[in-house]
């Protein structure tokens, strides 16, 4: 039998990796996984193809992200439940997935050619300085499962942009549909080698960050494996770009807009099942409100319904996989041992419909301490430990405790003091009176072990290229 994951066929043993849906545990597919011969063929492709590619002009690099924009819009339909069905997004979120990466595209076609075209700096004593962007070479990137098409584009476009040849590899949890994205990329023409697909869980991802012909590394998912993956980039001596963890803390003053800090806050922790790195994962409210906010948490997951992703009223649908679920079903089993009060929640939902599921009710705990792992760990699923707080300083002190600092978020009318708290607060992204600031054109990463490097925006085309400084001076020659 014959394959062409990475541009080519050959006749061999085949091993796949398969995808199931969440929801109910039935298998939608497989796709065969890529070996080390594969890698290695995959490599030596992309060296070759770059050659050509660094010198393909910018505009023109452009031009094949606009053919796949165009493919991903003729396609819309079939990628968002595909989505759904393989990671169990509501549908509904999956589509918004779609409509909003198209604007973060349009960006990419805009803005790439001018972030990395020459920059002029100065003339002096007749020599003129300029900055050039160059690419590094051979990019791999491995995008995690939670927003499918968002760490797909993420990685490889502004990679693609900045004049690197791509390897990407997929999560295994949604290996259909970042292998789909891939595919339509691979339909806009563009030449052999320049973007490949390689197909497989951790041991594959390691086959690709230990080949000795990579230049960088792109890589969003878990501090752990981040931390391991840079590791070996240091030993490498090459770049790698991480976009880890997070823990973000959320502040609420006595004086915040309460009704419009309650909605932020149902998108900030809830949105994609609790599946998100930079959601907040602690909230911290001021004690004379702190009961208010609570009950007023609850009452609105009250009227959420949890079940089929497919289904377009679903608000909240199942976490990607089993174990996952398991996961965070111990950490919040940690927390009520220690004496945590379930407002809501902590349990799985119950009926025929939920039985093969990994399916988890939104949760809010309070009466939480800091020998609990739901404070002391990222929480990956609709858990939210609510406490309490009296002064400024104290709420900081809690807010930065965490070894993560990839967002947060402060919510408050008196704009000076949030100011002042964002200056203390260890995190890469602080939102103030919003849960909104991924948009293409803000630079996004963390600070302490929530990363390294930053995405989009202007700085993020350029942590794809290298710096280099041309210092030209005219010389008249004597007659």
């Amino acid at each position: 039998m014959k394959y062409n994951t990475l541009n080519y066929s050959y006749t061999f043993i085949m091993s796949f990796l398969k995808s199931y849906n969440p929801a109910n545990g039935r298998l939608i597919g497989e796709t065969r996984t890529s070996t080390k011969r594969d890698i290695d063929r995959a490599v030596a492709k992309a060296q070759k193809a770059f050659a050509g590619w660094k010198k393909t002009p910018l505009n023109q690099r452009a031009g094949y992200l606009k053919k796949y924009r165009q493919l991903l819009e003729k396609h819309k339909e079939e990628l968002a439940r595909l989505v759904s069905q393989e990671m169990g997004k509501p549908i509904s979120q999956s589509r918004d997935d779609i409509k909003y990466e198209k604007d973060f595209i349009d960006y990419y076609i805009q803005e790439g050619p001018k972030a990395l075209a020459d920059e002029f700096l100065k003339k002096e004593n007749n020599t003129e300085f300029t900055i050039r962007f160059e690419p590094y070479g051979v990019c791999v990137c491995i995008a995690p499962w939670n927003f499918p098409l968002s760490m797909f584009n993420s990685g490889v476009l502004p990679a693609l942009m900045a004049g690197n040849t791509v390897i990407f590899k997929p999560s295994e949890y949604t290996t259909l549909s970042q292998k789909r994205f891939g595919e339509l990329l691979q339909q806009t023409g563009l030449p052999t080698g320049i973007f490949q697909l390689a197909i497989g869980a951790g041991d594959v991802g390691k086959m690709l960050i230990d080949h000795p012909d990579i230049n960088l590394v792109w890589f969003t998912g878990s501090t752990k494996v981040g931390q391991e993956i840079f590791a070996k980039c240091g030993k490498k001596f090459i770049k790698g770009i991480m976009e880890l963890g997070g823990s973000s803390p959320g502040i609420v003053f006595a004086d915040a807009d309460f009704e419009d800090t309650i909605k932020q806050l149902y998108w900030a922790r809830f949105l994609n099942c609790g599946q998100v790195c930079s959601s907040v994962k602690r909230l911290f409210v001021e004690r004379p409100i702190f009961r208010q906010v609570v009950d007023r948490l609850v009452k609105e997951l009250q009227t959420k319904k949890v079940g089929d992703p497919l289904q377009k009223d679903t608000d909240f649908g199942p976490l990607v996989s089993q174990k996952q679920l398991l996961l965070l079903e111990s950490q919040v089993n940690d927390a009520i041992k220690k004496g945590a009060k379930v407002e809501i929640g902590a349990k799985r939902p119950t009926g025929k419909k939920f039985a093969k599921g990994n399916y988890y009710l939104p949760t809010i705990l309070t009466n939480v301490n800091w020998q609990m792992r739901v404070l002391t760990e990222e929480t990956f699923g609709p858990v939210l430990p609510v406490i309490p707080f009296k002064t400024e300083g104290e709420v900081i002190e809690m807010a930065n405790n965490t070894p993560y600092g990839l967002s947060a978020e402060i919510y408050t009318s008196d704009l000076k003091k949030a100011e002042k708290i964002a200056s203390a607060i260890q995190s890469g992204v602080v939102g103030i009176n919003t849960d909104s600031f991924y948009y293409p054109f803000c630079p996004i990463g963390g600070m302490k072990k929530s990363g390294m490097g930053r995405e989009y925006g202007k700085i993020g085309f350029q942590e794809f290229a290298q710096i280099k400084l041309l210092a030209t001076r005219t010389v008249k020659i004597q007659q």
